[in-house]
């Protein structure tokens, strides 16, 4: 049987280690990257772009305004990829380009 702690554990650090422990704080650094979508790539691509979702397994798909922006776009993953993950505890595996949708 596991030690109990002997002083309270303040609510943040239980909740937590309950995402953890169910495997839902993976899942909830990977959706900050849809929220965070335009800070972390920054206006111009921002502009022309919409974070949609990312499943379970990291795959994050965007909205582009065009297809030429999705070409260019898929070039440039690997710098966006590496900017997405800095710092984050789920990672994001690869990015779907999806041409269209975009006002």
């Amino acid at each position: 049987m596991k030690d109990r702690p002997t002083h309270p554990t303040p609510v943040g650090e239980a909740i937590k280690a309950y995402f953890r422990r169910v495997g839902l704080l993976k899942r909830i650094g990977q959706a900050g990257v849809v929220e965070e979508w335009a800070t972390l790539v920054g206006p111009q691509i921002a502009k022309v772009t919409a974070a949609d979702s990312v499943t379970p397994n990291g795959v994050l798909r965007v909205r582009v305004a065009s297809a030429a922006w999705a070409a260019e776009l898929s070039l440039m993953t690997p710098q966006i990829l590496a900017r997405l993950n800095t710092g984050r505890t789920g990672r994001i595996t690869t990015i779907r380009w999806m041409a269209g949708g975009i006002e």
